[in-house]
């Protein structure tokens, strides 16, 4: 995982208006509020640094833009590659995400009370300036894909402290 610091006036102001949307309100709207925050940024071509969010052979990957020092939420850009794509996945905090550059698909899944593996429910292509948004919840069960024949760039906010990404943010389901 790479930090990529703040030095471009189109990430500060977008990581401003990330803060305002985090502690501007009622918690079950939080990811909400943050989403429309990305949103405003999203076309913004010097959001970030071209040379910072290399991609990776293996797999996407997480570009660190801001630790929140009181511990409440960070904020990423994900590069993905063509044919690269998230775990099927529900989230345990709140989270909003932003289309920055390319085309991903968001696949929706479900269980039943007989079959726990999540089955795929519905699928949408989120282009340039699209955004989606969740709270933590078990059944908001999604994957993103990079189907497209070039490389994305989506921006993320998630309400944990980003040391503790790895066991606080992802329910990881085995679909395979």
């Amino acid at each position: 995982m790479n930090m990529i610091t703040p030095s471009r006036h189109a990430l500060t102001a977008m990581l401003a208006d990330i803060h305002q949307a985090v502690i501007g309100g009622a918690a079950e709207q939080c990811s909400a509020r943050v989403a429309e925050a990305i949103a405003g940024h999203l076309a913004s071509p010097d959001l970030l640094d071209p040379g910072a969010c290399q991609c990776c052979p293996d797999g996407y990957i997480r570009h660190l833009l801001h630790a929140d020092p009181e511990h409440h939420y960070a904020v990423v850009a994900l590069v993905w590659r063509p044919g690269q794509m998230s775990p099927v996945h529900a989230h345990r905090t709140w989270c909003a995400l932003g289309v920055h550059r390319g085309l991903l698909t968001e696949g929706f899944y479900a269980t039943t009370s007989g079959n726990p593996t999540p089955v795929q429910t519905a699928a949408f292509l989120r282009t340039q300036g699209d955004t989606s948004h969740g709270p933590a919840n078990p059944d908001l069960i999604h994957r993103l894909s990079n189907l497209s024949t070039g490389k994305a760039i989506s921006i993320h906010a998630y309400g944990a402290d980003f040391d503790r990404f790895g066991s606080d943010v992802n329910r990881v389901y085995d679909c395979e």
